[in-house]
């Protein structure tokens, strides 16, 4: 008899101890809701219906600049962003694979630009795109693809093991988002509707070396390949960002790498003529980023390319889809409001 008192009162203490971990670690850990949303962007996508006909991956570069409610509503083309801050291209990769734990898309678009990194920069962009992917072995491979020398592994499996000593970072956001979230982004979409004209954009500095590293080049190919696999268009795209700068020899290399492997690669850079992007009223960052005005300038000349080339369908018929869709485009034009009002800009809602 004592010795089973004894073993309930060290599983009840056991029990206690492991509660209150938890509950510091749902509170310790980085909610995303307020200012550094990105953060949030990768988990979002699990509260989603998995059916959508086009997948994008990449950087800032895509969640900023291209609008899947724009898509819709011109196309009838039922896409996500699963974008994440300086998204690296391993990670690109691991994000797609994990999207086919859930569904397989008929085309998925890819922003090049990170192919200038062949390892990890900074580990707060590691965590922003890591700690939103839900755990299976696919998470698992990206957290070992990612991690810089001084991370450890553990740190991910137990986010209290990093985030210890954040209790002066505390907001009243940690305790109210705890154990839910709130919507940051639309579809993986960014909205901004401020403008900051493009004015003295820097020039890139020479490069003792223009050549992208082998690791990037290996995860490329391994996208390649996985999309050959399960029958999906793979489309690689480099958003009219001005900033950070594209060279000429990286964008050869890039045109030679589609060629050589029949893909389809814009540049649109390159197309600013047809797609109307304007610098001084298209951008809320001098250049860095498309605000909603570019952005919807962006996917009504990509809508039309991945309808009428990627033969992608037009699903406005579909009563249920069309449903989801009422509802998000509802939520789309009341955060549009919102900023409008709140940034003073005269617009004919």
């Amino acid at each position: 008899m004592r010795q089973k008192k004894t073993w309930l009162k060290v599983s009840l203490s056991a029990v206690i101890v492991l509660t209150g971990l938890f509950l510091l670690q749902r509170l310790l850990t980085p909610k995303y809701v307020d200012d550094v949303v990105e953060g949030a962007f990768v988990a979002e996508y699990y509260q989603e219906e998995k059916d959508h006909d086009v997948i994008f991956v990449g950087d800032c570069e895509v969640y900023e600049n291209f609008s899947p409610v724009a898509l819709w509503q011109e196309y009838g083309l039922n896409s996500y962003i699963r974008g994440s801050a300086e998204q690296y291209i391993w990670q690109s990769y691991y994000l797609l694979e994990d999207t086919l734990r859930y569904e397989t898309p008929q085309a998925v678009v890819f922003n090049i630009q990170s192919l200038q990194f062949s390892e990890s920069q900074r580990e707060a962009y590691n965590r922003m795109t890591l700690e939103g992917m839900e755990w299976s072995p696919v998470k698992v491979k990206a957290i070992l693809a990612s991690m810089k020398s001084n991370e450890q592994f553990l740190d991910y499996v137990f986010p209290i093991l990093r985030y210890h000593s954040r209790w002066s970072q505390l907001t009243t956001a940690d305790v109210e988002y705890m154990f839910s979230t709130k919507p940051v982004s639309h579809n993986g979409y960014y909205m901004r509707v401020d403008v900051r004209a493009a004015e003295n954009v820097p020039e890139g500095k020479p490069l003792a070396d223009y050549s992208f590293g082998e690791n990037a080049w290996k995860y490329l190919d391994m996208m390649v390949d996985l999309c050959q696999e399960n029958n999906i268009q793979l489309i690689l795209i480099k958003a009219p960002s001005l900033y950070p700068y594209w060279y000429p020899q990286w964008d050869q290399q890039v045109k030679e790498y589609a060629a050589e492997h029949g893909l389809p690669y814009i540049n649109f850079l390159e197309l600013t003529e047809e797609t109307g992007i304007d610098y001084t009223t298209d951008t809320y960052d001098g250049g860095l980023h498309m605000n909603l005005s570019g952005a919807e300038k962006l996917s009504h000349w990509f809508g039309r390319y991945l309808r009428e080339e990627a033969g992608l369908p037009d699903r406005r018929d579909e009563e249920g889809l069309a449903a989801v869709w009422e509802e998000k485009t509802a939520a789309y034009e009341a955060e549009k409001a919102a900023q409008y009002e709140y940034y003073g800009i005269e617009k004919e809602m």
